[in-house]
């Protein structure tokens, strides 16, 4: 990923993002994601914890959300909200693009408004499928790239990734084995 932004600007965001959920709250997005009580997500790029937190209501105790993050203010924050909400099931992991993850071991990964970001897409991508099971889904969105040219073509360029499922708000990729 790139250079963290400013604590200002990350806290600034987190107060818009706050607006946003409430008018159109995320629940709405991960419905298109086939989320199932039980799996393993990771949240790459994940902010304050928008996705994060609905991921972890939906999996249930007996899933598991990995909430990944360059800044340490969203690591922090997405701790606190867990914690204040009694989320067990939500382990934070500040990190500029390696998961420590095992292979193989998440269902979903959630990569929201973060790619357009990214310094080096092509190892984020090759680590995301990395640790997606077989049969996972790469959950895609970054309203900052123009969609059917530039997300189709970034995300299935290396042969990680082909396009399942084109939603409303979200693309989902499989992973090519």
């Amino acid at each position: 990923m790139n250079k963290p932004m400013s604590n200002f600007d990350f806290n600034l965001m987190s107060f818009g993002f706050k607006f946003r959920d409430l008018f159109s709250p995320r629940e709405n997005t991960l419905k298109e994601v086939g989320i199932k009580p039980g799996f393993h997500i990771l949240d790459y790029g994940c902010g304050p914890g928008s996705y994060t937190i609905p991921a972890a209501q939906l999996v249930g105790k007996a899933g598991k959300v990995y909430a990944l993050d360059i800044h340490l203010l969203a690591v922090q924050r997405v701790q606190s909200v867990a914690a204040k909400r009694n989320l067990t099931n939500i382990e934070a992991i500040l990190s500029d693009g390696a998961t420590g993850l095992p292979d193989e071991s998440i269902d979903i990964v959630l990569l929201y408004d973060t790619f357009h970001n990214l310094n080096r897409p092509e190892e984020v991508l090759a680590e995301l499928h990395r640790v997606l099971k077989p049969d996972g889904i790469l959950s895609f969105n970054d309203h900052h790239m123009k969609e059917e040219q530039e997300i189709i073509a970034k995300l299935t360029c290396q042969g990680f990734f082909t396009l399942s499922v084109k939603g409303e708000k979200v693309y989902n990729f499989s992973k090519i084995h």
